[in-house]
């Protein structure tokens, strides 16, 4: 019995200013809707460029819970395919990325294909003659997803072509990413040391609202970032401040520190944390770094690009980016349940090592399967996720700081403790999830 499919009133009345149903995380029928609306109609975030750069490297990963492949293509263009052979449905790779030089083949019957997804070989073609096989949608080969944008190297996809464009669908919020980006003093990111992968028991909106979740981190977090404190209290006066303590420490920041730091709200449910500081405002300085900024930039700018230090830009519906550490998570739907999140890391092209090191140490530290922080927040999805079922109350509450005259109000900053951003998450998802329907 279906309750939502079809049906936009019931998808709306599962939204209310200042509340959600608990549907929206636990219902396997709404997660599946999201599948087929709610994704579809977003630009969704595909891969780095940098990841693909040779011509025929190939990297696997989902919009939704579509399989799609980011590939280079022979003339250098980076392309969008769904992984499906047009022929039987086979995933045409189940490998994660490679290279598959000048044509992907279909390990089921051999359909061969060129990197921009046109056919270029079956075995026994004249089977095929006069069959009008010439005019089927096979013959077209691997689906291009239509909508395919690079912007800076980021690259995003949308599979309708119902939906916003992608100026129009991310407009200012894009800043963020060109902070991140002029980090670099030649504007340039590539991806490197790996990437981290680690499975959530829990709906994947409980890890995107979290990242603009300012009121959790001195609760959630005190048994492990407190721990560090206390260790830290103990160092002989004048020990200088091991990087680890200075990326864990500010975890522990009291409730005013999160309220000053101010939370940005951007259109279609973007924004980001960290409007005037944040916990990345007092790392210590990299040597000749600021100097080849200043070389590349000129003194001003170059303090502009690194005067900004937003803490987490969530960008919808499923990525969060830190510019000032140079890291992307990646929050992929599994099931109403279950969600696999990547946290990737970025080198600025032409910057001083040391700050790669110190982002690839937040990452393990923060993110990481084995990180001593990122437990205390599975731990309160996991909670969360089995509490929902519970009848006691069927609805969240959303309503920290909520202001009436809020719905359509866009480039707001707000106190850094506000619900806002979930509250615009969730206008966004209405909009996006019933687009169409």
């Amino acid at each position: 019995m279906t309750r939502y499919a079809g049906n936009a009133a019931a998808i709306r009345a599962l939204v209310r200013e200042q509340e959600v149903h608990r549907d929206v995380y636990v219902s396997e029928e709404v997660f599946q809707l999201e599948m087929e609306h709610m994704f579809p109609n977003s630009w969704v975030y595909v891969g780095h460029d940098s990841q693909v750069p040779n011509a025929g490297d190939y990297f696997g990963t989902t919009i939704g819970t579509q399989p799609v492949l980011l590939v280079r293509h022979t003339d250098g263009m980076v392309k969008v395919l769904h992984n499906r052979c047009p022929h039987k449905g086979t995933r045409i790779t189940s490998e994660t990325c490679g290279n598959t030089g000048k044509f992907f083949r279909c390990p089921y019957h051999a359909w061969s294909f060129k990197t921009d997804g046109s056919l270029l070989a079956i075995p026994l073609k004249k089977g095929y003659e006069n069959t009008g096989f010439e005019q089927s949608h096979a013959a077209t080969g691997m689906a291009p997803v239509r909508h395919v944008k690079n912007y800076r190297g980021f690259v995003f996809a949308k599979i309708n072509d119902s939906g916003l464009g992608f100026e129009e669908f991310f407009g200012e919020s894009l800043s963020s990413f060109d902070n991140m980006i002029d980090r670099s003093p030649v504007g340039q990111l590539k991806v490197a040391g790996g990437v981290l992968r680690y499975m959530h028991n829990c709906n994947w909106k409980m890890l995107v609202e979290n990242q603009t979740d300012t009121c959790h981190p001195m609760v959630a977090h005190e048994s492990s970032a407190g721990t560090v404190i206390e260790v830290w209290k103990k160092a002989p006066p004048g020990t200088k401040k091991p990087m680890a303590v200075e990326i864990i420490a500010p975890f522990m920041s009291p409730y005013e520190f999160f309220e000053n730091m101010g939370i940005r709200i951007w259109d279609n449910g973007h924004g980001h944390t960290g409007v005037h500081h944040s916990i990345h405002s007092d790392y210590s300085a990299i040597p000749g770094y600021f100097e080849k900024m200043t070389a590349a930039y000129g003194e001003e700018r170059a303090k502009a690009i690194l005067g900004e230090n937003r803490h987490n830009t969530v960008y919808f519906p499923n990525i969060m980016i830190k510019g000032p550490i140079q890291l992307l998570r990646h929050f992929k739907p599994i099931a109403a349940n279950k969600t696999l999140v990547e946290s990737w890391t970025f080198q600025l092209v032409d910057a001083p090592d040391m700050l790669l090191e110190r982002t690839l140490m937040y990452n393990r530290l923060i993110n990481a399967p084995t990180s001593i922080v990122g437990h205390d927040d599975l731990e309160m999805y996991e909670r969360a996720q089995e509490g929902l079922h519970s009848n006691g109350n069927q609805w969240v509450n959303l309503q920290r700081l909520y202001s009436p005259d809020e719905a359509g109000q866009t480039n707001v900053a707000v106190n850094g403790t506000s619900e806002w951003p979930m509250r615009h998450q969730f206008r966004a998802w209405t909009k996006f999830m019933t687009m169409g329907m």
